[in-house]
């Protein structure tokens, strides 16, 4: 009889399982799987930024004409609010590596983790809005001022 009744118990939970599969539902998680996500995307945005900054610098090697027609293509608007981006994605990359050592290495770290979450997020919004501001500063004034210095 207990026999009978695990099988019909394993059959129970494998067509829950496999109708949650069907339906299509969607992990939508909490803050600490997208804590997840964005750790993996900032680091790989992180990467491809070194990557085409060792090929441009090594360009200056190559052709010293070359290499200064590309950092001029760099001083242009678009670039720079993807500078904003970039140091926003190492800023958040460093501050949630930090959470994930303590949440790894510290006894009371996986207790505080949502907590620490938050932490960083506010630190990253504090640093981020006057770093922001400074970044974009000349690029808004040479758009709106018609050139500047």
């Amino acid at each position: 009889m207990s026999t009978t009744a695990s099988t019909a118990g394993e059959v129970g939970a494998s067509d829950r399982a496999g109708a949650s599969r069907r339906s299509g539902t969607f992990y939508r998680g909490d803050p600490g799987m997208w804590s997840w996500v964005l750790h993996r995307i900032t680091g790989v945005l992180t990467f491809f930024f070194l990557f085409v900054h060792v090929l441009d610098t090594a360009l200056v090697r190559v052709s010293p004409n070359a290499y200064d027609e590309v950092i001029e293509t760099y001083k242009t608007p678009f670039v720079n609010l993807l500078e904003v981006a970039l140091v926003g994605a190492v800023l958040y990359h460093a501050l949630n590596g930090i959470r994930v050592i303590l949440v790894d290495f510290w006894s009371k770290g996986a207790r505080y983790q949502r907590g620490m979450l938050w932490s960083l997020i506010g630190v990253w919004v504090l640093v981020m809005i006057p770093g922001t501001y400074f970044m974009l500063e000349r690029t808004v004034s040479e758009l709106f001022s018609g050139g500047g210095n």
